[in-house]
């Protein structure tokens, strides 16, 4: 099953192992990172809400852009005039982007795909734009990003088994394409595992994609409207079948309880809106679930998000003062609740690696699956629902 041809991996060290879980260190050219790893989703080259300075202080070490939205706007040649998307958006840790795959998925009326590649039409004007393989990874290559994503055709749930045995090969065939692409060696390129909801398609896409040499891998083609549950399944059937070596990274998941859930499969590497998202609706995350500071409950409360929270906003502020900012509109509320969800996030993932390198991340993802259900707080702002522009 591991066909992988380059045996020990270059870029990734498995640092401990517990169970399936597993703590590691990624090598780039802006630095290394510890995984497991949650990546801020900075689609435009920013992350809302807040600043870099703001990221490197509540613990952020890689975050995520979009090769689609900044080939669009501002266009990544003029990126790489000005010094590449590291120094255009003050950002000198590592960054990952994503190909465009997803929107291929999530902007249904606008493209056109084919084998040789992906027509799009520019949501901002209606113009044309050919993303192929190749153009993908040059795109990439012009903003001078750490880590680049193959493009791949992501279906939308439910798909036909046949339909996603084709997309599956078309996508392993430009995985292929991407790898002859790439020219330069600081840009680490990951490979992404399709096969829908298909455990045969994908264990196929898996031996297919994962005997070329790709530095990382990706699961791709989930939390695309499917049940929670099934996704869980497809990631615990999928996840071991990866590379053990190499890096494994589930794209746009997720929940807390998705996250260690996860983990606990072997997966390294994530990234998801969740947080940014909710808190531009006024939902602040917590052990004990979330909560929305827009309640009436909060006007008068004295006390910070989440008591013994070593985070900015809850040092300083009150839920009062959150519950007022937000219903007076004013935009301190989001940047205060945005920044209070990414410390959350961040913190969760240090302790999951504590857990892990402790031996004891099965007790620990367990506790944080009891606080999760016993909270009864669902995940109103659903990853799985299909915001093109986010």
């Amino acid at each position: 099953m591991h066909n992988s041809s380059s045996g020990k991996s270059e870029k990734f060290a498995i640092r401990g192992v517990d169970g399936r879980a597993r703590t590691g260190v990624f090598t780039t050219f802006h630095g290394d990172f510890p995984t497991p790893a949650f990546m801020p989703v900075g689609t435009q080259g920013t992350v809302k809400g807040v600043t870099p300075r703001d990221l490197k202080e509540l613990g952020a070490q890689i975050i995520l852009s979009n090769t689609y939205h900044l080939h669009i706007r501002p266009g990544d040649e003029l990126i790489r005039d000005l010094g590449g998307l590291h120094r255009f958006c003050g950002w000198d840790g590592p960054i990952l982007t994503d190909s465009g795959g997803y929107q291929v998925f999530s902007l249904p009326t606008l493209r056109k795909v084919e084998e040789s590649g992906v027509t799009f039409r520019s949501h901002l004007d209606g113009a044309e734009l050919r993303f192929t393989p190749e153009r993908v990874v040059q795109i990439q290559e012009n903003l001078g990003v750490d880590i680049m994503m193959m493009l791949d055709e992501c279906l939308p749930y439910p798909a036909t088994e046949s339909a996603t045995a084709d997309s599956l090969a078309m996508t392993n065939r430009w995985g292929a394409r991407a790898i002859a692409a790439r020219r330069n060696p600081r840009c680490a390129l990951f490979g992404i595992v399709q096969g829908g909801m298909y455990p045969h398609l994908r264990q196929r896409a898996v031996e297919e994609l994962c005997a070329l040499p790709f530095d990382g891998f990706a699961l791709g083609g989930l939390s695309v409207g499917e049940p929670p549950e099934l996704l869980h399944e497809m990631v615990e059937f999928s996840a071991p079948l990866l590379p053990p070596e190499k890096i494994h990274y589930l794209m746009g998941v997720g929940t807390p309880s998705d996250i260690v859930r996860a983990v606990g499969n072997g997966i390294d590497l994530f990234d998801c809106v969740i947080p940014t998202r909710s808190a531009r609706f006024g939902r602040v995350f917590t052990r004990d679930g979330h909560i929305n500071i827009k309640n009436a409950q909060f006007r008068k409360n004295p006390n910070p998000i989440e008591i013994g929270c070593e985070c900015y906003t809850c040092q300083h502020f009150s839920l009062a003062y959150l519950s007022h900012l937000i219903h007076a509109k004013e935009v301190l509320a989001i940047h205060l609740a945005t920044f209070h969800n990414l410390f959350f996030y961040q913190r969760l993932m240090r302790e999951i690696r504590e857990a892990i390198a402790e031996q004891r991340f099965s007790a620990y993802a367990n506790e944080v699956l009891r606080r999760e259900a016993n909270s009864g707080a669902v995940a109103d702002v659903d990853p799985r629902s299909v915001d093109p522009l986010s």
